[in-house]
């Protein structure tokens, strides 16, 4: 009896000796397993991605990523571009000559890049151009006879158009200034639709209101409202919202709301010192979209 227990207790040991081997090793495996595969993936985050190439006009225009944190354009070892966000827009064929066409820029919300054009002439080496400066290039329009670059508009700004071809390079052929949707009115505004509170200011009743309020400083509010989310509403049915100047928030952060049933417009801008200026004075707001604005410009 006492051997046929000692051998029962023995049995039981092993197999409790194995179970408690199984419950600690299998997470220690686990564990392992979930580090080597963070490792892993943080890793292969750190390793740049391939090389982009493009075989143009008898060699290869390549986008490299680098371990700085940006990409670099070169053709056929010539560095031609250098940024954060480097990308192929199209290849074109202007007045019968080969045309790439790449966005290069800072990136970042409401930060449209430049445009790099590349061409190679007949008999002459590649060649390359930018359109654009620092977070504000127009997009290119490509014709059979030329490039065009439209600039985006602010309220109460005008730009140049610009043509580019590749005998005569880049020059001016016009000039645009924004303009509202002629014909629309306060009983047009919906809210809803707008991607940003400036949208409203493609109304032309909203655009007139905030020009007459606001005068020549009109574009430089609407820059500090163009990085932002949609819009929120009173219970008196005016709408709001709040944003900032791309690649500078928290420096002079805007306000904008509208009130469609008293067809007025309200702004606020922060400006030195974290002081917050307001058209028209605060003290004419309604109480609703006065703490609006103190509660959103608060945060700044």
């Amino acid at each position: 009896m006492g051997g046929r227990l000692s051998a029962q207790v023995a049995t039981w040991d092993t197999r409790l000796t194995r179970r408690v081997r199984r419950i600690l090793v299998r997470p220690l495996i686990a564990t392992c397993l979930v580090v080597a595969l963070a490792a892993t993936a943080a890793w292969a985050q750190d390793q740049p991605a391939a090389p982009e190439k493009y075989p143009f006009e008898g060699g290869t225009l390549t986008i490299t990523p680098t371990g700085d944190l940006d990409k670099v354009l070169d053709f056929d070892g010539k560095e031609l571009a250098r940024n954060y966000d480097l990308s192929l827009d199209r290849m074109v064929e202007v007045n019968g000559i080969k045309v790439a066409l790449f966005a290069v820029g800072d990136g970042g919300n409401m930060c449209p890049p430049s445009t790099v054009i590349v061409w190679k002439p007949e008999g002459a080496g590649i060649r390359s151009e930018t359109v654009g400066g620092d977070c504000g290039g127009p997009a290119p329009a490509a014709t059979t006879t030329g490039i065009y670059f439209v600039p985006y508009l602010l309220p109460g700004a005008s730009g140049n158009v610009r043509e580019w071809t590749p005998e005569k390079g880049l020059q001016i052929v016009g000039e645009l200034s924004y303009a509202p949707e002629a014909g629309t009115s306060w009983d047009d505004l919906d809210p809803a639709k707008l991607d940003s509170i400036t949208d409203a200011l493609r109304n032309e009743s909203v655009y007139e209101a905030a020009k007459d309020l606001l005068g020549d400083k009109l574009t430089d509010v609407s820059t500090g409202l163009l990085v932002g989310g949609g819009t929120q509403s009173t219970a008196s049915g005016a709408f709001y919202a709040a944003g900032c100047v791309p690649h500078d928030c928290g420096g002079a952060d805007g306000f904008m709301a509208v009130d469609p049933k008293g067809h007025k417009v309200y702004f606020a801008q922060r400006a030195d010192e974290g002081k917050i200026a307001a058209w028209p004075s605060v003290k004419k707001w309604p109480a609703d979209l006065r703490d609006a604005m103190k509660g959103a410009m608060s945060g700044g």
